[in-house]
């Protein structure tokens, strides 16, 4: 079984790297999903049975102030992989990394797979974009979740009144690899079991001297308060 993931240098990556053994984690250089041929080359040679496409731009300030970089990667990267695959006619399975993001999160709701998005910042448009590009494939599944690494919080504070069914992103690569034994199709959430605020997901880390911080201390673009998801398709994982 040959296994493809983009986005091998990001915190989602690292995780996966440990539980796909033997995959392939194209670099920028081998498989740059911005460009078409690069992308055609990568995956007409490597010919995946799974493809699990993790590479995107996150920031959200980032890509608000980069709409086009951000539109270039998340969007028609995207539409590169679909068309690849389309190309290469060897029933591959596409895995597509979505956010909780995509949802409004403004009424302490636990989403399911059934729910409407209604993204917030540019960052969640090319994400919801990029699901509806891939589902231009038939056998696809898109996962949405919410995750950090398990590591020193990278912010001197964090939200205490920002909220989310978070989970770490080994528990989410563990996630991955079971919906992917399974094949399952359409939209999937990968949830954790209980919803926290970002300042608890903070000191789960082992970050124990970060700061507080409100909403109303915040100055950016518009965020999800409320990531929160649950799930009718799948099970959910408890945060360790």
């Amino acid at each position: 079984m040959k296994v493809l993931i983009t986005g091998g240098s990001g915190a989602l990556g690292s995780s996966l790297q440990k539980v796909f053994k033997g995959a392939y984690f194209p670099k920028h250089r081998e498989m740059d999903i911005a460009n078409p041929d690069s992308v055609n080359k990568a995956l007409l040679k490597y010919k995946p049975d799974i493809l699990i496409h993790a590479a995107a731009l996150v920031g959200i300030r980032e890509c608000e102030e980069n709409k086009k970089k951000a539109w270039l990667t998340n969007v028609e990267g995207t539409q590169n992989i679909v068309n690849a695959l389309k190309r290469l006619n060897n029933n591959c399975y596409l895995v597509y990394m979505s956010t909780a993001c995509v949802f409004a999160g403004e009424n302490e709701k636990y989403y399911t797979e059934n729910d409407i998005p209604s993204p917030k910042n540019y960052y969640s448009i090319t994400k919801l974009c990029g699901e509806i590009v891939s589902r231009q494939y038939e056998n696809t599944c898109i996962i949405r979740t919410n995750f950090v690494p398990k590591n020193r919080w990278k912010y001197p504070k964090a939200f205490v009144d920002r909220f989310g069914t978070y989970l770490f992103s080994d528990n989410v690569a563990k996630g991955i690899y079971d919906v992917c034994k399974k094949r399952i199709k359409g939209i999937v959430h990968i949830v954790g079991s209980k919803r926290i605020s970002m300042y608890e997901l903070a000191l789960l880390a082992g970050s124990k001297n970060v700061g507080k911080m409100t909403m109303q201390e915040y100055n950016g673009p518009p965020l999800t308060i409320d990531m929160s998801l649950s799930t009718k398709r799948w099970k959910k994982y408890k945060i360790e």
